[in-house]
């Protein structure tokens, strides 16, 4: 309720209005979308006391507009905060449009995050490529530092990532530049696909004994897409899931090929298995490192009659996960069963700028899933 009420005399934009709206029936609908089950997440830690900071280059508004944390009077121009005014007793809650430059506004937050260590820190990136502007910070200070020196931090950066054919600078959250980077646990890299998964991620972070930095992929169109919604069942009770089995498999005897993937690019591949009623299962590994060994031992041991296991992505061959995923999974893989790889050829760039070429690509990546069936 109080993420749509305003002050009483305050006008909120019209077209604003409307959003709070459709979010409203949403909620009343007993669905949750990927804001929705954000501010939910962000506002139960503040009810709990813990302190919260957020900064990136459009964070209070949302970079693609989803967010709206900070709501503008439409005559005054006055500000108003809701998860400022959930409680009296509540932690602190301060959001911020940082400037555009993230090697000074990352190394900030770092900072911040190693001094205030029982508060949320949250450093988004506009698109996850920006993230290049703040490598040293990452290199020198969030990966070594506990190795270096001991200092700990549970920093936190979103980085909106996935091929959405908008070109090269628009889609790559340089997801296997994180993974190299990762040992002796000094890191977490997670890819969360529902609204459900993100809102425990986000929690987790907080409720954990240690203070390990987490790496967020985010999505861009799954923000608004239906199917990312989670029931607000899935919120109120349940944790994060490293991996997520495919909930849509009524036979698992049926199935002959497993595939693995994270992110969005699993709910292409659902909707073609769902169009071609193929024998397959699409498995999401949520969480990349820590790597989730037992959980995928454990997937792969309830498909009794498996002849192929595949690993998709859509960043190109020498990028995303897959070299990183390969030598953790493929060992995993019972004897007998095939062991594949798709993604997009190598490239240079980490996407191509043509809409069109994109699109073509996507699909073609499809197909390389359900060829042989």
């Amino acid at each position: 309720g109080v993420m749509s009420s305003v002050p009483e005399g305050f006008e909120m934009h019209p077209k604003l209005a409307r959003q709070f709206d459709t979010r409203t029936k949403m909620v009343d609908g007993g669905e949750v979308d990927w804001s929705t089950a954000e501010a939910l997440s962000l506002g139960s830690l503040l009810l709990e006391g813990t302190n919260i900071r957020f900064a990136g280059q459009d964070s209070r508004r949302g970079t693609f507009s989803q967010r709206h944390s900070v709501l503008s009077d439409f005559n005054t121009g006055e500000e108003y905060a809701p998860l400022s005014d959930l409680s009296d007793d509540q932690g602190k809650f301060w959001i911020y449009d940082s400037l555009l430059s993230e090697y000074a506004a990352l190394g900030f937050e770092y900072g911040y995050s190693v001094v205030a260590k029982d508060a949320l820190v949250c450093w988004e990136a506009q698109f996850g490529d920006f993230v290049n502007g703040a490598m040293i910070v990452i290199d020198q200070y969030l990966v070594a530092a506990e190795d270096k020196w001991g200092q700990t931090s549970g920093l936190v950066l979103l980085l909106p990532h996935g091929h959405e054919g908008q070109g090269p600078e628009h889609s790559s959250g340089r997801i296997e530049r994180f993974l190299t980077l990762c040992a002796e646990d000094n890191l977490q890299v997670a890819f969360p696909s529902t609204s459900a998964q993100y809102f425990h991620l986000l929690r987790r972070q907080m409720h954990r004994e240690v203070r390990k930095p987490l790496v967020i992929m985010t999505p861009k169109s799954l923000l608004r897409a239906k199917f990312a919604r989670s029931p607000i069942e899935d919120l109120t009770s349940g944790w994060f899931n490293e991996v997520l089995d495919d909930a849509a498999v009524a036979d698992r005897n049926a199935v002959q090929r497993l595939v693995f993937c994270s992110g969005k690019v699993a709910y292409d591949a659902i909707a073609r298995r769902d169009e071609r009623g193929a024998p397959v299962a699409i498995a999401r590994i949520e969480q990349l490192y820590p790597f989730p060994y037992q959980q995928v031992t454990s997937l792969l041991a309830t498909y009794p009659n498996l002849s192929e296991v595949v690993w998709l992505q859509e960043e190109p061959d020498n990028m995303g996960a897959r070299a990183f995923v390969n030598e953790r999974l493929w060992p995993l893989v019972p004897e007998g069963i095939k062991y594949r790889q798709v993604s997009r050829t190598g490239s240079g760039s980490p996407a191509t700028g043509s809409h069109a070429i994109h699109v073509q690509e996507q699909t073609q990546l499809i197909d390389q899933v359900f060829e042989g069936l």
